[in-house]
Protein backbone atom coordinates (compact mmCIF):
# COMPACT_ATOMS: atom_id res chain seq x y z
CA UNK A 1 0.00 0.00 0.00
CA UNK A 2 1.38 3.36 -1.05
CA UNK A 3 1.37 6.06 1.63
CA UNK A 4 -0.65 9.17 0.93
CA UNK A 5 1.43 12.29 0.20
CA UNK A 6 -0.06 14.16 3.18
CA UNK A 7 1.15 11.41 5.52
CA UNK A 8 4.61 11.61 4.01
CA UNK A 9 4.63 15.39 4.58
CA UNK A 10 3.47 14.98 8.18
CA UNK A 11 6.09 12.33 8.84
CA UNK A 12 8.79 14.53 7.29
CA UNK A 13 7.71 17.46 9.46
CA UNK A 14 7.79 15.22 12.54
CA UNK A 15 11.33 14.08 11.75
CA UNK A 16 12.41 17.68 11.16
CA UNK A 17 10.89 18.73 14.48
CA UNK A 18 12.64 15.88 16.31
CA UNK A 19 15.91 16.79 14.62
CA UNK A 20 15.57 20.44 15.65
CA UNK A 21 14.83 19.33 19.21
CA UNK A 22 17.96 17.17 19.25
CA UNK A 23 20.10 19.98 17.81
CA UNK A 24 18.73 22.40 20.40
CA UNK A 25 19.46 19.96 23.25
CA UNK A 26 23.02 19.41 22.05
CA UNK A 27 23.69 23.14 21.60
CA UNK A 28 22.21 23.78 25.06
CA UNK A 29 24.42 21.12 26.63
CA UNK A 30 27.57 22.50 24.98
CA UNK A 31 26.74 25.99 26.26
CA UNK A 32 25.92 24.76 29.76
CA UNK A 33 29.32 23.06 29.93
CA UNK A 34 30.94 26.45 29.29
CA UNK A 35 28.81 28.12 31.97
CA UNK A 36 29.63 25.35 34.45
CA UNK A 37 33.33 25.89 33.79
CA UNK A 38 32.91 29.62 34.47
CA UNK A 39 31.13 28.87 37.74
CA UNK A 40 33.89 26.49 38.81
CA UNK A 41 36.70 28.94 38.07
CA UNK A 42 34.85 31.81 39.74
CA UNK A 43 34.26 29.75 42.89
CA UNK A 44 37.92 28.72 42.90
CA UNK A 45 39.04 32.37 42.76
CA UNK A 46 36.63 33.37 45.52
CA UNK A 47 37.83 30.53 47.73
CA UNK A 48 41.45 31.51 47.15
CA UNK A 49 40.74 35.13 48.02
CA UNK A 50 39.01 34.23 51.28
CA UNK A 51 41.73 31.73 52.19
CA UNK A 52 44.33 34.45 51.64
CA UNK A 53 42.34 36.81 53.88
CA UNK A 54 42.32 34.22 56.69
CA UNK A 55 46.05 33.69 56.39
CA UNK A 56 46.53 37.44 56.85
CA UNK A 57 44.31 37.24 59.97
CA UNK A 58 41.81 39.67 58.49
CA UNK A 59 38.39 39.91 60.07
CA UNK A 60 36.00 37.26 58.81
CA UNK A 61 33.56 38.49 56.22
CA UNK A 62 29.82 38.26 56.49
CA UNK A 63 27.48 36.75 53.90
CA UNK A 64 26.88 40.05 52.15
CA UNK A 65 30.60 40.69 51.74
CA UNK A 66 31.04 37.16 50.44
CA UNK A 67 28.28 37.67 47.85
CA UNK A 68 29.80 40.96 46.73
CA UNK A 69 33.20 39.34 46.18
CA UNK A 70 31.53 36.39 44.47
CA UNK A 71 29.51 38.72 42.22
CA UNK A 72 32.54 40.74 41.16
CA UNK A 73 34.66 37.66 40.58
CA UNK A 74 31.96 35.81 38.64
CA UNK A 75 31.25 38.75 36.34
CA UNK A 76 34.96 39.22 35.68
CA UNK A 77 35.38 35.56 34.72
CA UNK A 78 32.12 35.62 32.75
CA UNK A 79 33.26 38.68 30.77
CA UNK A 80 36.67 37.16 30.06
CA UNK A 81 35.45 33.73 28.98
CA UNK A 82 32.36 34.75 27.01
CA UNK A 83 34.28 37.08 24.71
CA UNK A 84 36.53 34.30 23.37
CA UNK A 85 35.71 33.19 19.83
CA UNK A 86 35.07 29.56 20.70
CA UNK A 87 32.47 30.47 23.32
CA UNK A 88 30.88 33.20 21.19
CA UNK A 89 30.51 30.56 18.47
CA UNK A 90 28.82 28.13 20.89
CA UNK A 91 26.57 30.86 22.22
CA UNK A 92 25.59 31.92 18.71
CA UNK A 93 24.89 28.31 17.77
CA UNK A 94 22.70 27.87 20.86
CA UNK A 95 20.75 31.06 20.09
CA UNK A 96 20.26 30.04 16.46
CA UNK A 97 18.96 26.62 17.54
CA UNK A 98 16.46 28.29 19.86
CA UNK A 99 15.22 30.48 17.03
CA UNK A 100 15.04 27.52 14.65
CA UNK A 101 13.01 25.62 17.20
CA UNK A 102 10.82 28.69 17.63
CA UNK A 103 10.08 28.45 13.93
CA UNK A 104 9.09 24.79 14.35
CA UNK A 105 7.11 25.23 17.55
CA UNK A 106 6.19 28.90 17.36
CA UNK A 107 2.92 28.86 19.27
CA UNK A 108 4.28 26.51 21.94
CA UNK A 109 7.32 28.75 22.45
CA UNK A 110 5.16 31.89 22.57
CA UNK A 111 2.86 30.32 25.16
CA UNK A 112 5.87 29.27 27.22
CA UNK A 113 7.43 32.72 27.00
CA UNK A 114 4.14 34.31 28.03
CA UNK A 115 3.98 32.00 31.05
CA UNK A 116 7.58 32.78 32.03
CA UNK A 117 6.88 36.51 31.66
CA UNK A 118 3.95 36.20 34.06
CA UNK A 119 6.09 34.27 36.55
CA UNK A 120 8.89 36.84 36.30
CA UNK A 121 6.48 39.56 37.36
CA UNK A 122 5.54 37.70 40.53
CA UNK A 123 8.46 38.81 42.71
CA UNK A 124 9.19 41.13 45.66
CA UNK A 125 10.16 44.03 43.36
CA UNK A 126 6.78 43.88 41.63
CA UNK A 127 5.12 43.95 45.05
CA UNK A 128 7.15 47.01 46.03
CA UNK A 129 6.19 48.68 42.74
CA UNK A 130 2.54 47.97 43.45
CA UNK A 131 2.74 49.38 46.96
CA UNK A 132 4.48 52.57 45.81
CA UNK A 133 3.06 52.99 42.32
CA UNK A 134 1.46 56.35 43.14
CA UNK A 135 4.89 57.71 44.15
CA UNK A 136 6.99 56.25 41.32
CA UNK A 137 6.61 59.21 39.00
CA UNK A 138 8.92 59.48 35.97
CA UNK A 139 9.14 62.00 33.16
CA UNK A 140 8.16 64.76 35.56
CA UNK A 141 9.07 67.92 33.62
CA UNK A 142 6.03 69.58 31.98
CA UNK A 143 5.95 69.18 28.20
CA UNK A 144 3.56 69.61 25.28
CA UNK A 145 3.10 67.49 22.19
CA UNK A 146 3.80 69.47 19.02
CA UNK A 147 3.92 66.70 16.41
CA UNK A 148 2.81 63.09 16.02
CA UNK A 149 3.48 60.58 13.23
CA UNK A 150 2.57 56.91 13.44
CA UNK A 151 3.70 55.92 16.97
CA UNK A 152 6.33 58.62 17.46
CA UNK A 153 5.67 61.86 19.33
CA UNK A 154 7.71 65.07 19.33
CA UNK A 155 7.57 66.96 22.64
CA UNK A 156 8.65 70.42 23.64
CA UNK A 157 9.47 70.92 27.31
CA UNK A 158 8.05 74.09 28.73
CA UNK A 159 10.82 76.71 29.08
CA UNK A 160 11.41 78.08 32.57
CA UNK A 161 13.76 80.97 31.70
CA UNK A 162 14.64 82.92 28.55
CA UNK A 163 16.32 80.48 26.22
CA UNK A 164 19.11 80.55 23.66
CA UNK A 165 18.00 81.26 20.10
CA UNK A 166 18.85 77.77 18.82
CA UNK A 167 16.74 74.93 20.32
CA UNK A 168 18.10 71.47 21.06
CA UNK A 169 16.44 68.24 19.91
CA UNK A 170 17.17 65.08 21.95
CA UNK A 171 17.36 61.92 19.83
CA UNK A 172 17.24 58.88 22.10
CA UNK A 173 17.98 55.22 21.33
CA UNK A 174 15.25 52.82 20.21
CA UNK A 175 16.02 50.62 23.23
CA UNK A 176 14.33 51.52 26.53
CA UNK A 177 12.44 54.77 27.04
CA UNK A 178 13.75 58.35 26.83
CA UNK A 179 12.46 59.42 30.25
CA UNK A 180 15.83 58.36 31.68
CA UNK A 181 16.87 61.96 30.87
CA UNK A 182 13.94 63.20 32.98
CA UNK A 183 13.72 60.48 35.62
CA UNK A 184 12.86 62.68 38.58
CA UNK A 185 13.09 66.32 39.52
CA UNK A 186 16.50 66.28 41.19
CA UNK A 187 17.91 63.83 38.63
CA UNK A 188 16.75 65.30 35.33
CA UNK A 189 19.08 66.34 32.57
CA UNK A 190 16.13 67.96 30.82
CA UNK A 191 15.10 70.02 33.84
CA UNK A 192 18.65 71.20 34.44
CA UNK A 193 19.09 72.22 30.80
CA UNK A 194 15.85 74.19 30.95
CA UNK A 195 16.98 76.01 34.09
CA UNK A 196 20.17 77.06 32.33
CA UNK A 197 18.22 78.49 29.42
CA UNK A 198 17.95 75.85 26.70
CA UNK A 199 14.82 75.26 24.63
CA UNK A 200 14.53 71.45 24.73
CA UNK A 201 12.64 69.12 22.40
CA UNK A 202 12.58 65.29 22.50
CA UNK A 203 11.52 62.47 20.17
CA UNK A 204 9.58 59.66 21.86
CA UNK A 205 9.75 56.58 19.62
CA UNK A 206 6.79 54.89 21.33
CA UNK A 207 6.20 51.14 21.31
CA UNK A 208 6.46 49.41 17.90
CA UNK A 209 3.84 46.71 17.33
CA UNK A 210 3.84 43.75 14.93
CA UNK A 211 2.56 46.09 12.21
CA UNK A 212 5.81 48.08 12.47
CA UNK A 213 8.20 45.19 11.79
CA UNK A 214 8.89 46.64 8.32
CA UNK A 215 10.14 49.98 9.64
CA UNK A 216 13.65 50.64 8.32
CA UNK A 217 16.51 52.90 9.35
CA UNK A 218 15.57 54.95 6.30
CA UNK A 219 12.15 55.56 7.86
CA UNK A 220 13.63 56.42 11.26
CA UNK A 221 16.33 58.79 9.98
CA UNK A 222 15.14 60.19 6.63
CA UNK A 223 11.54 60.01 7.81
CA UNK A 224 10.88 60.54 11.52
CA UNK A 225 14.03 62.45 12.55
CA UNK A 226 14.01 64.66 9.45
CA UNK A 227 10.31 65.44 9.89
CA UNK A 228 10.83 66.32 13.56
CA UNK A 229 13.76 68.60 12.70
CA UNK A 230 11.59 70.36 10.12
CA UNK A 231 8.79 70.79 12.65
CA UNK A 232 11.16 72.30 15.24
CA UNK A 233 12.66 74.61 12.62
CA UNK A 234 9.18 75.74 11.54
CA UNK A 235 8.10 76.09 15.19
CA UNK A 236 10.99 78.49 15.85
CA UNK A 237 11.26 79.97 12.34
CA UNK A 238 14.83 78.72 11.94
CA UNK A 239 16.91 76.96 9.29
CA UNK A 240 19.04 74.94 11.74
CA UNK A 241 18.80 73.42 15.21
CA UNK A 242 21.12 71.65 17.66
CA UNK A 243 21.04 67.85 18.04
CA UNK A 244 21.75 65.91 21.23
CA UNK A 245 22.07 62.20 20.42
CA UNK A 246 22.10 59.55 23.13
CA UNK A 247 23.67 56.10 22.63
CA UNK A 248 22.12 54.61 19.47
CA UNK A 249 20.35 57.95 19.07
CA UNK A 250 23.80 59.51 18.87
CA UNK A 251 24.68 57.16 16.03
CA UNK A 252 21.42 58.13 14.32
CA UNK A 253 22.31 61.80 14.86
CA UNK A 254 25.70 61.27 13.22
CA UNK A 255 23.99 59.66 10.22
CA UNK A 256 21.48 62.51 10.05
CA UNK A 257 24.15 65.20 10.34
CA UNK A 258 26.06 63.56 7.48
CA UNK A 259 22.97 63.44 5.27
CA UNK A 260 21.50 66.84 6.24
CA UNK A 261 24.45 69.03 7.31
CA UNK A 262 22.55 72.17 6.37
CA UNK A 263 19.92 71.53 9.07
CA UNK A 264 22.23 70.95 12.06
CA UNK A 265 23.92 73.89 13.78
CA UNK A 266 25.81 71.96 16.51
CA UNK A 267 25.99 68.27 17.35
CA UNK A 268 26.32 66.72 20.81
CA UNK A 269 26.87 62.97 21.08
CA UNK A 270 26.70 61.18 24.44
CA UNK A 271 27.85 57.59 25.12
CA UNK A 272 27.61 57.07 21.35
CA UNK A 273 29.05 54.00 19.59
CA UNK A 274 31.09 54.87 16.49
CA UNK A 275 33.65 52.09 16.05
CA UNK A 276 31.62 48.93 16.64
CA UNK A 277 34.62 46.60 16.38
CA UNK A 278 36.13 47.57 19.73
CA UNK A 279 36.16 44.04 21.13
CA UNK A 280 36.57 45.10 24.75
CA UNK A 281 32.83 45.71 24.58
CA UNK A 282 31.11 42.39 25.26
CA UNK A 283 27.94 43.64 23.55
CA UNK A 284 29.97 44.27 20.39
CA UNK A 285 31.35 40.73 20.49
CA UNK A 286 27.97 39.11 21.09
CA UNK A 287 26.45 41.15 18.27
CA UNK A 288 29.02 39.79 15.84
CA UNK A 289 31.96 42.19 15.62
CA UNK A 290 34.36 39.21 15.55
CA UNK A 291 32.31 36.30 14.16
CA UNK A 292 29.50 38.03 12.30
CA UNK A 293 26.41 35.86 11.78
CA UNK A 294 28.03 32.96 13.64
CA UNK A 295 27.65 35.04 16.81
CA UNK A 296 24.24 36.45 15.91
CA UNK A 297 22.29 35.37 12.83
CA UNK A 298 20.10 38.46 12.69
CA UNK A 299 18.48 37.38 9.41
CA UNK A 300 17.24 34.18 11.02
CA UNK A 301 16.10 36.10 14.10
CA UNK A 302 14.11 38.76 12.24
CA UNK A 303 12.70 36.35 9.65
CA UNK A 304 11.44 34.13 12.47
CA UNK A 305 10.35 36.65 15.10
CA UNK A 306 9.46 39.76 13.11
CA UNK A 307 10.03 42.36 15.82
CA UNK A 308 12.73 41.67 18.40
CA UNK A 309 11.16 41.35 21.88
CA UNK A 310 12.22 44.02 24.35
CA UNK A 311 12.37 41.35 27.08
CA UNK A 312 15.00 39.47 25.07
CA UNK A 313 17.17 42.60 24.79
CA UNK A 314 16.78 43.26 28.51
CA UNK A 315 17.97 39.72 29.21
CA UNK A 316 21.04 40.30 27.01
CA UNK A 317 21.91 43.54 28.82
CA UNK A 318 21.59 41.88 32.23
CA UNK A 319 23.77 38.97 31.09
CA UNK A 320 26.61 41.36 30.32
CA UNK A 321 27.05 41.60 34.11
CA UNK A 322 24.73 38.86 35.40
CA UNK A 323 25.62 38.95 39.08
CA UNK A 324 26.07 42.69 39.49
CA UNK A 325 22.84 43.46 37.61
CA UNK A 326 20.87 40.34 38.53
CA UNK A 327 21.78 39.71 42.17
CA UNK A 328 24.15 42.22 43.76
CA UNK A 329 21.92 45.24 43.33
CA UNK A 330 19.02 43.41 44.97
CA UNK A 331 21.23 42.51 47.93
CA UNK A 332 22.10 46.21 48.24
CA UNK A 333 18.38 46.95 48.18
CA UNK A 334 18.11 45.42 51.67
CA UNK A 335 20.19 48.29 53.04
CA UNK A 336 17.90 51.01 51.71
CA UNK A 337 14.48 49.36 51.87
CA UNK A 338 13.52 51.32 55.00
CA UNK A 339 14.57 54.66 53.50
CA UNK A 340 11.66 55.71 51.30
CA UNK A 341 13.55 58.25 49.18
CA UNK A 342 16.31 55.78 48.27
CA UNK A 343 13.78 52.99 47.73
CA UNK A 344 11.75 55.14 45.33
CA UNK A 345 14.94 56.04 43.44
CA UNK A 346 15.67 52.33 43.09
CA UNK A 347 12.13 51.54 41.91
CA UNK A 348 12.21 54.34 39.33
CA UNK A 349 15.35 52.84 37.85
CA UNK A 350 13.79 49.37 37.85
CA UNK A 351 10.74 50.76 36.08
CA UNK A 352 12.92 52.27 33.37
CA UNK A 353 15.17 49.22 32.99
CA UNK A 354 12.26 46.86 32.33
CA UNK A 355 10.25 49.31 30.23
CA UNK A 356 11.79 48.09 27.01
CA UNK A 357 9.89 48.41 23.71
CA UNK A 358 10.14 45.75 21.04
CA UNK A 359 12.48 46.61 18.17
CA UNK A 360 11.17 46.98 14.62
CA UNK A 361 12.61 43.95 12.85
CA UNK A 362 13.97 45.51 9.66
CA UNK A 363 15.62 48.44 11.47
CA UNK A 364 17.18 45.99 13.94
CA UNK A 365 18.45 43.81 11.08
CA UNK A 366 20.04 46.78 9.32
CA UNK A 367 21.64 48.15 12.48
CA UNK A 368 23.18 44.84 13.56
CA UNK A 369 24.47 43.88 10.10
CA UNK A 370 25.81 47.25 8.96
CA UNK A 371 26.97 48.75 12.24
CA UNK A 372 27.89 45.95 14.67
CA UNK A 373 28.94 43.27 12.19
CA UNK A 374 30.09 45.29 9.19
CA UNK A 375 31.40 48.35 11.09
CA UNK A 376 30.35 50.29 8.01
CA UNK A 377 29.83 53.63 9.76
CA UNK A 378 33.55 54.37 9.90
CA UNK A 379 34.01 52.96 6.39
CA UNK A 380 31.46 55.33 4.81
CA UNK A 381 29.50 52.29 3.63
CA UNK A 382 26.22 52.66 5.54
CA UNK A 383 23.39 53.30 3.12
CA UNK A 384 20.33 55.09 4.45
CA UNK A 385 17.69 55.33 1.78
CA UNK A 386 19.60 55.95 -1.43
CA UNK A 387 22.50 57.85 0.20
CA UNK A 388 25.76 56.78 1.79
CA UNK A 389 26.59 58.08 5.25
CA UNK A 390 30.01 59.72 5.13
CA UNK A 391 31.20 61.05 8.50
CA UNK A 392 33.64 63.35 6.71
CA UNK A 393 30.59 65.37 5.61
CA UNK A 394 30.23 66.53 9.22
CA UNK A 395 32.02 69.86 9.51
CA UNK A 396 29.87 71.41 12.24
CA UNK A 397 30.99 71.84 15.88
CA UNK A 398 30.85 68.56 17.84
CA UNK A 399 30.80 67.91 21.58
CA UNK A 400 31.49 64.22 22.21
CA UNK A 401 30.68 63.06 25.77
CA UNK A 402 31.51 59.58 27.03
CA UNK A 403 31.37 57.62 30.29
CA UNK A 404 34.71 56.32 31.54
CA UNK A 405 33.18 53.18 33.09
CA UNK A 406 30.78 52.38 30.24
CA UNK A 407 30.44 48.61 29.67
CA UNK A 408 27.86 48.96 26.86
CA UNK A 409 29.71 51.54 24.74
CA UNK A 410 33.45 51.33 25.50
CA UNK A 411 35.14 54.75 25.60
CA UNK A 412 37.35 53.77 22.66
CA UNK A 413 34.25 53.24 20.54
CA UNK A 414 33.07 56.81 21.18
CA UNK A 415 36.52 58.42 21.00
CA UNK A 416 37.03 57.00 17.49
CA UNK A 417 34.70 59.71 16.16
CA UNK A 418 37.44 62.35 15.98
CA UNK A 419 39.31 60.36 13.30
CA UNK A 420 36.42 60.30 10.86
CA UNK A 421 34.69 63.69 11.02
CA UNK A 422 35.95 66.83 9.29
CA UNK A 423 35.00 69.26 12.04
CA UNK A 424 37.62 71.80 13.10
CA UNK A 425 35.65 72.44 16.28
CA UNK A 426 35.72 69.13 18.13
CA UNK A 427 35.51 68.83 21.92
CA UNK A 428 35.65 65.75 24.15
CA UNK A 429 34.38 65.51 27.73
CA UNK A 430 34.21 62.48 30.00
CA UNK A 431 32.62 61.59 33.34
CA UNK A 432 33.74 58.85 35.80
CA UNK A 433 30.49 56.87 35.66
CA UNK A 434 28.81 54.11 33.67
CA UNK A 435 26.48 54.15 30.67
CA UNK A 436 23.35 55.05 32.65
CA UNK A 437 25.06 56.89 35.50
CA UNK A 438 25.85 59.74 33.15
CA UNK A 439 22.14 60.66 33.22
CA UNK A 440 21.07 59.75 36.75
CA UNK A 441 24.15 60.33 38.89
CA UNK A 442 23.58 63.30 41.20
CA UNK A 443 27.28 64.07 41.01
CA UNK A 444 27.27 64.17 37.20
CA UNK A 445 24.09 66.27 37.09
CA UNK A 446 26.03 69.08 38.75
CA UNK A 447 28.40 69.29 35.78
CA UNK A 448 26.91 67.67 32.65
CA UNK A 449 24.11 70.22 32.00
CA UNK A 450 26.45 73.18 32.44
CA UNK A 451 29.05 71.48 30.22
CA UNK A 452 26.46 71.23 27.43
CA UNK A 453 25.08 74.73 27.98
CA UNK A 454 28.47 76.47 28.19
CA UNK A 455 29.64 74.69 25.04
CA UNK A 456 26.49 75.69 23.10
CA UNK A 457 26.38 79.26 24.44
CA UNK A 458 29.49 80.32 22.56
CA UNK A 459 28.33 78.60 19.37
CA UNK A 460 24.87 80.12 18.93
Amino acid sequence: MIAQPEYIDEFSQLLQSINEGINLSKASLDYQVVLADIWLKAFTEVAQEFSYSQIKDENSRDLRQFLQVWSKTFDKEFNRRLRSEDVVFLQGKFLNRIINYWGEKGQLMKDGLRFLTILSKINPISLLNLLHQDKIQVGVTPKVEIYREDKIVLYRFRPVVDSLNIPILIVYALVNRPYIVDLQEERSLVSNLLKLGLDVYLIDWGYPSSDDCWLTLDKYINGYINNCVDVVCAHRNLQQINLLGICQGGTFSLCYSSLYPEKVKNLITTVTPVDFHIDEGLLNVWSGCTLGSQALDVDLMVDTLGNIPGDFLNFVFVMLKPFQLGIDKYINLLEIIECEDKLLNFLRMEKWIFDSPDQAGEAFRHFIKDFYQGNKLIKSEVEIGAKLVDLSNICIPILNIYAEQDHLVPPASSLALEKYVASNDYTVRSFPVGHIGIYVSSRVQKDLPSTIFDWLKVRV
